[in-house]
């Protein structure tokens, strides 16, 4: 199993979070696990991303030029990697921050309304959770236990209290994460 991920969007959407509690996950799992971030000065509003590789081997670089998996959470990032995801991948995508349809007919596109989801749960916060969710409903890379020990670890201890909501907010990405019909592209 080799599953390499991108996950980019605006500083502050939890983009570089939802990939280390990812990359922990993995850990947990004793898989080889790359954790790569790029963000500038743009990290709080600008565009953000990062490359999470879970494999059952070696991984021999972090650089990747195709993903097997792109979540995109706002335009910029869909323009820049739309392109990068991989014939038959998938790509992933919040609803709230994409203006433009997804162009291509030979990957699978989901779409999740976490920024929605998450203002129904009165916490904003847990958006990214609700993201991550959507990303294990349509490819089970990791447990979900594994996910909130990972979860847990990335977490400052004082915050532990919130594990039950982030864990609902996992939840409920599971159940509203979508494929979106070839036609509804069009």
């Amino acid at each position: 199993m080799l599953q390499e991920i991108v996950i980019s969007g605006f500083g502050g959407q939890g983009v570089l979070s939802m990939g280390k509690i990812l990359a922990y996950s993995g850990i947990m799992e004793d898989k080889e696990v790359s954790w790569f971030p790029a963000y500038g000065p743009e990290q709080r509003g600008g565009t953000a991303n990062v490359t999470v590789i879970i494999s059952d081997e070696a991984i021999s670089s972090p650089v990747v030029n195709q993903y097997d998996i792109a979540i995109v959470l706002n335009q910029p990032s869909l323009e820049k990697f739309e392109e990068r995801v991989k014939p038959g991948g998938a790509l992933l995508y919040d609803g709230y921050g994409i203006h433009k349809k997804v162009a291509r007919k030979d990957i699978n596109v989901y779409r999740i309304n976490a920024m929605d989801e998450s203002m129904k749960m009165n916490n904003t916060k847990v958006f990214n959770m609700i993201v991550l969710g959507g990303l294990l409903k349509i490819s089970p890379i990791v447990e979900l236990e594994n996910v909130m020990k990972g979860l847990k670890k990335s977490l400052p201890e004082r915050h532990h209290k919130l594990l039950p909501m982030n864990e609902e907010a996992i939840l409920r990405g599971m159940e509203v994460v979508q494929l979106e019909q070839e036609a509804e592209r069009v």
